[in-house]
């Protein structure tokens, strides 16, 4: 007679049962339990087997079912970013961030850890579901109180798409339509069954301003500083030390010095100065000396590191440092004696650096010196009133025009791309609300200091090199090979000729924007090499920059907005002062790679917190003409629709379900088609749209093809 086999044990059983049933199902408590007594196992046994098997992470409970999944396809991430319908999250081991369908969420918040167990991805993300939630986080969003069968409720600007229950006990006054910022108070099993505490209005949400103030709140952002803060601040701007603090610097107050800024420009913390000589052009960039004021450890210094940068949308800005420092003493205003940090840079007849060097100074500039105003008299228009106002530095202007032409041709020369692209000027009305929208203007005088602060620039990333300093540089990296290979196919696609291998060059970039320049598809090529391009960033390595096509590169010429600038210029004082390279390098080792991961992280905060507050901006002012029609382009192609550009700079979506009748097939980032009758939208084409809707509260617009 034959042995009966071994009896395989309960975990054995369960664990069979779930892969039996494949990783992207589940199974029900009662099907684990008939599969474990059929086997003559008690309930009891069944219990504690599965109870031990989720204890030790082989099984995972999904709402009221249950599944298995091996190792490797199990990751701890953080949830970083959620949307009406999806969300992403980063995974403990720095792998790529992982999308996930808004239904797998398992209503996880921002800030969640959450076990992530991977499937098949349907996109270019790696996709998963959500598991469990290994630890909550508080979490607070804003929303738009909104009337439900089930009475007024919030609905959430970005976590789902679904409204909340919220409780009041504040008793706030709210109506239907305003924005709130609320907290979670109360996990269900999704997003819907959360519920939350109202924790402020802002008023309507039909208001820009009032959604880009939510905006601000939901990224840490405000105006306000704190009290210590505002009194070194007030203790710094003295004027009347300026004089004391002077001495011992190269004084060049007596020469031409001037700023170019915006007509509304206060924070003003760059001027110009050149000279032509027998060896070319003795250029002088001088920066505010910020780091002067800004001492390391201070309440100001904290808090300027805290936020990283200057905030600027609409008609505000949330300044890095407060209006005393940014606006008063620090500002290098007209007709009064500052503290500068001087970059006095040799360059011969054809533009190239020979020699520089840097030196704390102390000017006075002449006038200040606006855009548009010095735009007119580089074309040769020059009213009395011009004349007048800038008659010290009138003499200046043609050096300064040749040398700006010399540099700028030496930017194409080296093979720098030269991208396009598009800044808005919004027009803003007594009441706060906007009434326009138009392209910001770029003329020479714009041009021109750009490329003299890129000569700063330059110098100083040599400066800490040739010095073995502990830096902060601005960088800008080779296009990843995912990317490389996606802008191969994508160009192969379009018939554009190109010659590179693993990687291009900038040259490479230049030479393809060039061949489309001028035709209808330019601004789809334009479109698709921004988007193979890295996204620049801060490091403690000097890697060169990319899109300038720069060995050397960092930001040195703002340290009223930005933080990298103050604190090499901390770094650069202490070496002029005499400091020596160890000491430098014990005393910033660590700061810097500090200095460098905060002002990547809060630059990126401060790019999305201007795109969304201007969408709002532009939502209000396209709200104003529903039903008009607009001519427009295409200016990309996505799985919800087309988007469209207008020559206002407004952007807006043709929704698929808006298109005609048909089967359409998308060609990521190029065209749509209807397979049926070869009716085709690709990007670049000029087209015509009516607005059919514009949510302020959201930053969206909607068209429909004429």
């Amino acid at each position: 007679m034959a042995k009966d086999k071994k009896k395989q044990s309960p975990e054995k059983l369960i664990l069979e049962r779930l892969r039996k049933a494949g990783k992207d199902k589940n199974v029900s408590y009662k099907d684990l339990q008939k599969a474990v007594r059929k086997k003559n196992y008690s309930k009891s046994e069944f219990r504690e087997a599965l109870n031990r098997l989720m204890d030790n992470g082989q099984v995972f409970m999904t709402g009221s079912s249950f599944n298995a999944a091996a190792e490797k396809d199990l990751k701890l991430a953080e949830v970083v970013k959620l949307q009406r319908t999806f969300g992403f999250v980063k995974p403990e081991d720095n792998s790529p961030d992982i999308f996930i369908p808004g239904k797998k969420l398992m209503g996880a918040m921002p800030g969640d850890i959450v076990l992530v167990r991977l499937k098949k991805s349907r996109g270019e993300s790696p996709e998963g579901i959500v598991i469990r939630i290994e630890q909550e986080n508080f979490c607070r969003f804003t929303g738009e109180i909104t009337m439900t069968d089930e009475g007024l409720m919030v609905k959430p600007d970005s976590i789902s798409n679904t409204p909340i229950r919220f409780t009041n006990p504040m008793q706030i006054e709210l109506n239907e339509g305003d924005k709130v910022l609320a907290h979670i108070t109360h996990r269900g099993e999704s997003h819907h069954d959360h519920l939350c505490e109202i924790a402020a209005n802002y008023g309507s949400s039909q208001k820009a301003a009032v959604c880009a103030l939510s905006v601000l709140e939901m990224n840490g952002l405000t105006p306000l500083f704190p009290n210590e803060v505002i009194f070194e601040a007030r203790q710094a701007n003295d004027e009347s030390r300026v004089s004391e603090e002077a001495e011992g610097r190269l004084d060049l107050r007596d020469k031409p010095i001037f700023t170019i800024d915006g007509a509304d420009t206060k924070d003003i913390d760059d001027a110009v100065s050149v000279e032509k000589n027998e060896e070319g052009y003795l250029l002088g960039v001088h920066i505010a000396d910020v780091s002067h004021y800004v001492k390391p450890k201070s309440a100001l210094d904290n808090e300027a590191f805290r936020r990283g940068t200057s905030v600027y949308y609409a008609n505000r800005v949330i300044p890095m440092l407060p209006k005393e420092l940014s606006n008063g003493i620090c500002s290098l205003n007209p007709g009064v004696d500052r503290l500068a940090f001087s970059c006095l840079c040799q360059l011969d007849k054809k533009g190239v650096i020979r020699s520089y060097r840097f030196v704390k100074t102390v000017i006075r500039s002449r006038v200040k010196g606006v855009y548009s105003e010095i735009n007119e008299l580089l074309e040769g228009y020059k009213s009395k009133a011009s004349a007048e106002k800038y008659k010290d530095v009138l003499d200046q202007l043609p050096v300064m025009k040749k040398l700006a032409d010399i540099l700028a041709k030496n930017v194409k020369k080296r093979g720098a791309p030269q991208l396009e692209t598009v800044e808005a000027k919004l027009i803003i009305n007594a009441e706060d609300k906007c009434v326009g929208a138009e392209p910001k203007q770029r003329g020479e005088s714009e041009e021109l200091i750009e490329n003299f602060m890129l000569v700063a620039n330059e110098c100083a990333a040599r400066f800490a090199i040739e010095n073995s300093l502990p830096f902060v540089y601005r960088i800008h990296e080779v296009p990843s090979e995912e990317k490389t290979e996606t802008l191969k196919e994508l160009l192969t696609k379009l018939g554009i000729q190109f010659k590179f291998g693993e990687r291009p060059t900038p040259a490479d970039m230049a030479k393809i924007l060039e061949q489309a320049k001028g035709s209808d598809i330019f601004p789809m090529i334009n479109n698709i090499v921004l988007r193979s391009m890295s996204k620049a960033r801060y490091s403690t390595e000097p890697v060169g920059h990319f899109g300038l096509a720069l060995a050397d590169y960092t930001h040195f010429t703002s340290p009223i907005r930005r933080y990298p600038d103050l604190a090499i210029h901390r770094i650069m004082s202490e070496r002029l002062a005499g400091t020596s390279v160890p000491d430098c390098q014990s005393r910033f080792n660590k700061f810097v790679y500090a200095a460098a991961d905060q002002a990547t992280r809060s630059e990126l905060t401060a790019i999305q917190t201007e795109r969304d507050c201007e969408d709002c901006y532009k939502a209000e002012y396209m709200a104003e003409h529903i039903g008009e029609e607009f001519d427009g382009r295409i200016v990309s192609v996505v799985n919800q629709g087309i988007f469209v550009g207008l020559d206002n700079t407004c952007e807006g979506l043709v929704r698929n379900d808006s298109l005609p009748e048909g089967e359409y097939e998308l060609d990521y980032l190029i065209s749509l088609t209807d397979i049926r009758s070869g009716r085709k939208y690709s990007v670049g084409d000029p087209v015509r749209v009516k607005v059919v809707n514009a949510n302020v509260s959201a930053g969206n617009i909607d068209f429909e093809f004429v």
